[in-house]
C-alpha cells in the first residue's frame, strides 16, 4: 500500500469517526478520488435522511457524478472506511472506477451489528424463496419500454 492510499484511508476512517459521533448515521465514509485529488467524499446517512440507500459509497458516488458531470466515474478511485455491502457493490460496478480501496472488512463490520450476510445469501436463492418474496408476473406489455428504448434517437447508452 501506498502512503497516499494509507493517507486516503485514514481519511475515510477519521470521517466515518466524526459521522458517527455526530448521530447523523452510521461510522462509514468513501472518498472518491481523480488523478490525486479528492472530489467527492460522502458519509453513511441513512438515518438522518430516511433513506436506505444513503450509504457512504453511494453518497460519495453520487457526489462526485454530480462534480464531474458524468455518470461514470472514468479514471477513479474509490476508497471506504468499510468493505462494500452488497448494494454499494452494486452502485460501484455501475459506476465503474478504476479501482476500490477499503480498511475494514465485511466481517469486521457484522461483529460490530452491521452485517450483510443475509443478503449475500438472499442473492443466491430463487426470487420466490427469498425472505423477501421477489414474483415474477409476465405482462405483455413488460418488453415494451425496452422496444422503444432501442428506436430511440437521443438515448445515450451506459
Amino acid at each position: 500500500m501506498s502512503d497516499t492510499q494509507k493517507a486516503w484511508l485514514e481519511r475515510c476512517i477519521e470521517l466515518a469517526k466524526t459521522q458517527a459521533d455526530s448521530g447523523q448515521g452510521g461510522p462509514f465514509a468513501a472518498l472518491v478520488v481523480k488523478n490525486g485529488e479528492i472530489i467527492a467524499e460522502g458519509c453513511n446517512q441513512v438515518t438522518s435522511t430516511n433513506d436506505p440507500s444513503a450509504h457512504a459509497e453511494v453518497v460519495a458516488i453520487r457526489n462526485a457524478c454530480q462534480r464531474l458531470g458524468s455518470f461514470q466515474l472514468d479514471d477513479c478511485e474509490i476508497y471506504t472506511s468499510c468493505e462494500p455491502c452488497p448494494m454499494c457493490l452494486g452502485a460501484i460496478f455501475w459506476a465503474r472506477p478504476k479501482a476500490v480501496y477499503f480498511a475494514a472488512t465485511r466481517m469486521q463490520a457484522a461483529a460490530a451489528g452491521f452485517d450483510d450476510e443475509f443478503i449475500y445469501e438472499q442473492i443466491t436463492l430463487e426470487g420466490g424463496a427469498r425472505r423477501i418474496p421477489f414474483l415474477h408476473r409476465p405482462l405483455e406489455s413488460a418488453n415494451h419500454p425496452f422496444e422503444h428504448w432501442n428506436h430511440c434517437s437521443n438515448k445515450q447508452d451506459y
